[in-house]
């Protein structure tokens, strides 16, 4: 059961001003500061290669092939932050920081959640390397001269994500409705089909949509249960810091993997497989944070 008083003291903020008008105004302000802050971007390649090399670059950056290009790729989640923070400001009149929750409790539980994700991980990693044809990726001295600002990069990209569709999203819609089918589901179903990228996953993208909506529904469940984003952040970085700094399958967002697994997105059986553990370890992953937020 959820301890009603820290999920209504993360919601309470949202209360003031719950009308719905204000989220559909508020999403469309922060939809425009996204895309306002990725043709800033833009602009600023322009102004490195001219007109003849911007749409190599843009092309780039979409795929995340080089180191440079997917550290551009992660910074431009800035803007859906910026996005998130006007809106809440402007709309809603509410501070930034009630996006969050109490910021002691976010640091503790992020730390806490990557904790766990990571220590989850340790076996599988291990059995990949030793038991598994892996490619090679980008050599160690660029992996770690790019790493510092790279994590920065993907801390503002999981906390991008996580302030829009668990912080924004699914405060303003528990305000207003009473129903977990609604701030719950409603917001991780949006996550999933954000993630929808045929070209990258061809006949897996539907299950790869499925699988992130239904991360997104665990995301969901522990911030209700804690009260903050830290957990759900927290998790978010573990799964991405793997996902695309250690192993990857090649086909996008691979400019910083150390390897490269020997199937892809369009192996359909092995992505069926492979997803179907990544489902498996994120319940037990859910399970032992929900313990460890009764326990604390």
């Amino acid at each position: 059961m959820l301890q009603p008083l820290i999920f209504d003291r993360f919601v309470a903020p949202a209360r003031l001003r719950p009308q719905l008008w204000r989220l559909f105004l508020g999403m469309i302000i922060l939809l425009a500061i996204y895309l306002g802050w990725m043709a800033l971007m833009g602009a600023g390649f322009w102004g490195l290669t001219g007109w003849h090399g911007l749409d190599a670059s843009l092309d780039a950056v979409g795929l995340g092939g080089t180191p440079a290009s997917l550290v551009a790729l992660l910074f431009t989640f800035t803007g859906m932050a910026l996005g998130a923070f006007v809106a809440v400001r402007l709309i809603h009149h509410r501070s930034i920081a009630s996006l969050f929750g109490p910021w002691a409790v976010v640091w503790r539980d992020f730390l806490a959640g990557l904790g766990i994700f990571l220590a989850i991980s340790v076996p599988g990693v291990l059995y990949v390397l030793l038991f598994v044809d892996l490619g090679g990726g980008v050599a160690w001295g660029v992996w770690l001269a790019w790493l510092p600002v790279a994590l920065v990069g993907l801390l503002i990209q999981t906390g991008a994500e996580e302030v829009v569709f668990r912080g924004y999203l699914q405060q303003q819609l528990a305000a207003r409705f009473v129903s977990r089918w609604v701030w719950m589901v409603l917001p991780s179903v949006l996550f999933g089909l954000v993630h929808y990228a045929p070209d990258e996953m061809g006949n897996a993208v539907w299950m790869v949509v499925f699988v992130t909506g239904f991360f997104g529904l665990l995301l969901a469940d522990l911030t209700a249960r804690s009260g903050s984003l830290g957990m759900a952040w927290g998790l978010h970085f573990a799964n991405n810091l793997l996902a695309m700094f250690l192993f990857t399958t090649g086909e996008a967002l691979d400019g910083l993997a150390l390897y490269r697994l020997p199937f892809g997105p369009k192996d359909t059986e092995i992505m069926t497989y492979m997803l179907g553990l990544d489902m498996a370890g994120m319940v037990l992953v859910w399970a032992i944070c929900r313990w460890w937020l009764r326990a604390r």
